[in-house]
């Protein structure tokens, strides 16, 4: 399986193709539009949509002139209302909500000759918006859910223009373009443009603040921000993401056409996987005969999972077990350890009949070798202190899951989410292991995850 991103950027030929059948003087006209000259001009495109909408439409613009009202005469905001694309009562009330609030703001901050808010809610000539496009100092796109948005890319490369522009226009084009961006970083595109301002549109200080810097930023930053967005955008057209997309798909293929596929499991556990060619299956027959043949054995087995399927309730051995582990300890050439998570009671107490059984306790902490001996432990350990801290944060996350337990063993914490849900049961652990390796980061522990557990042990 081969996953990849590919964000599509096809603004440059978009853009630039309609450029030798433009009416030059229709656009030199427009650019003129008399609110807009002579201002630092903001461009931002919303929709008429429930979805995308802010509760409240200009709250930010407010925000920026009562902290910052040496703005009030010199900056316009050309909020370009794209129509909706369906009907309802949710869209008269975004619709109604925007003309009214863009009233108020006008009533409070205008005076006579100057707007700080055009709104254009009719649709718009691609001359008109490609002018719009120019005259912007800034654009904002700040929606609150969004996916591939192309309008940033297109602001960039009408910033950048081309030689009959600037000729048109009367531009000198040794001058290095420039411009700013301010885009939601809940929106598709926002992950390409590094060098533009990402804001969370629900904080409303975060956008005027924004705002306010995307104005005052030196204009050698606004023109290396223009590059690097423009060579990006130049770059990563339609032709490239074909290539690019093309490219991985067929390394992806190649390396999987090279692998062998074993079928592994039985019923609902049955999977199939991919290996890579050298990979030899490992026969029955071979292991029988390499078993024959060998004069001394070391044997580990697991239990949990292995020798007891996981949806067992009951993990008490049965005699088929018990019987299966006494014939490979009666053979004098074989070892036979069980190795298991749970403790050396437990342990002792289902395979008391298995005398010449050795047993490995909670890992490997505690060890025997028969039944007839006594436990011993590798490392010991006698500082339990942490136990006191790692507790009770355990016993807050059982709280709060359901079908979570706490198993505490002689050496070690662990909390298990097995019959939890499983998508909330995961997010939960990843907590708890981020909350125990914070508040254990001084002791002499070590805090892991597993097969549906996060277990707390000395290092």
């Amino acid at each position: 399986m081969f996953l990849a991103l590919y964000l599509l950027v096809y603004a440059k030929t978009y853009i630039y193709k309609p450029w030798t059948t433009f009416s030059w003087p229709r656009i030199s006209f427009f650019l003129k539009f008399p609110p807009l000259w002579n201002k630092e001009t903001y461009l931002r495109f919303s929709f008429s949509c429930p979805t995308r909408k802010r509760p409240t439409k200009f709250p930010s613009r407010i925000h920026l002139y009562q902290q910052h009202p040496d703005w009030r005469g010199k900056v316009v905001l050309v909020q370009i209302a794209n129509p909706a694309r369906g009907r309802g009562r949710d869209v008269q009330e975004v619709q109604s909500e925007t003309y009214s609030t863009a009233k108020r703001i006008n009533e409070t901050f205008g005076r006579p000759g100057y707007s700080p808010v055009v709104l254009i809610d009719t649709p718009l000539q691609f001359y008109e918006r490609i002018a719009y496009y120019m005259i912007a100092e800034c654009c904002m796109v700040t929606a609150v859910r969004d996916g591939m948005n192309l309008i940033p890319y297109e602001y960039i490369i009408c910033r950048q223009g081309n030689e009959k522009l600037d000729e048109t226009l009367q531009l000198d084009p040794s001058v290095p373009k420039k411009s700013m961006l301010v885009v939601s970083e809940f929106i598709g595109c926002s992950p390409s443009l590094s060098g533009a301002i990402r804001v969370n549109p629900w904080n409303i200080d975060a956008v005027a603040e924004a705002m306010d810097h995307a104005l005052v930023v030196p204009e050698s930053e606004k023109q290396l921000r223009h590059e690097k967005h423009y060579r990006y955008v130049s770059t990563h057209d339609v032709g490239y993401w074909a290539q690019s997309f093309l490219q991985d798909l067929e390394r992806a293929c190649r390396d999987h056409l090279r692998r062998r596929c074993w079928g592994i499991g039985f019923g609902l556990g049955f999977r199939v996987i991919s290996l890579d060619p050298n990979f030899r299956k490992l026969s029955l027959d071979h292991i029988v005969s390499a078993y024959k043949r060998s004069r001394n054995r070391a044997i580990l087995l697991d239990y949990d999972g292995t020798m007891m399927a996981p949806s067992v309730t009951d993990k008490t051995p049965n005699p088929e077990v018990i019987g299966f582990l006494n014939s490979l300890c009666r053979d004098p050439k074989n070892v036979v350890f069980l190795v298991s998570g749970r403790d050396k009671k437990t342990l002792t107490d289902w395979f008391s009949s298995c005398e010449k059984l050795g047993l490995a306790a909670e890992h490997g902490y505690f060890m025997r070798q028969r039944h007839d001996e006594d436990w011993e432990t590798c490392v010991p350990v006698t500082e339990f202190d942490w136990k006191q801290t790692a507790e009770p944060v355990m016993k807050l996350y059982t709280e709060t899951t359901d079908g979570s337990t706490i198993e505490t063993k002689e050496s070690a914490l662990v909390w298990h989410y097995q019959y939890a849900d499983p998508d909330f049961g995961s997010c939960q652990a990843k907590e708890l292991l981020d909350h125990l390796e914070s508040v254990l980061a001084n002791d002499p522990v070590s805090v892991k995850s597993g097969q549906h557990i996060v277990e707390v042990k000395p290092q």
